[in-house]
């Protein structure tokens, strides 16, 4: 009978610690991400670089400080870029912030793919998606995915 107790028990303890844990994770909204400007800064026959402006609003009541950004990028419906941006931003309480990422691609033919899939369109269909990183304890990487559509004419 003394083990049954002491197994109660044990059991008892790693549900107390496991309901900790997660009580100790904070609830958090995830922030809303959308693109307000692309625009190509340099391009050769192998790369192209270009300047992505992001806005990002804050639905929770504290300031999220980023330290980067984990990210693809998916034009009408095509990988387009993808990487780290390892630039720190802090996004007010309750508030929103721009912050800039410099995106480079090496698809010289998925440029001339996108221009031809527009059809004289001016707008861009995007998903972004990736991880927010921070420093919040027990919440390290905060998971994404946003769908919009931004004008192309900054493309050209």
């Amino acid at each position: 009978m003394n083990k049954l107790v002491t197994r109660f028990l044990v059991i008892i303890a790693l549900l107390v610690t496991v309901s900790s844990c997660s009580a100790l994770r904070p609830e958090l909204e995830v922030p809303r991400l959308a693109l307000v400007h692309v625009a190509m800064t340099s391009a050769d026959i192998f790369n192209q670089q270009f300047l992505v402006r992001v806005n990002v609003q804050n639905p929770n009541d504290r300031d999220l400080k980023i330290r980067g950004i984990d990210y693809k990028l998916f034009l009408e419906g095509d990988s387009f870029a993808e990487g780290l941006s390892n630039k720190p931003f802090t996004i007010p309480a309750l508030g929103e912030t721009d912050f800039d990422m410099t995106v480079r691609t090496n698809f010289v033919s998925g440029i001339g793919r996108l221009i031809s899939r527009l059809n004289g369109r001016s707008q861009i269909n995007y998903t972004l998606e990736g991880k927010l990183l921070t420093d919040i304890r027990f919440l390290k990487k905060i998971p994404f995915q946003e769908q919009g559509s931004v004008n192309f004419g900054a493309l050209k």
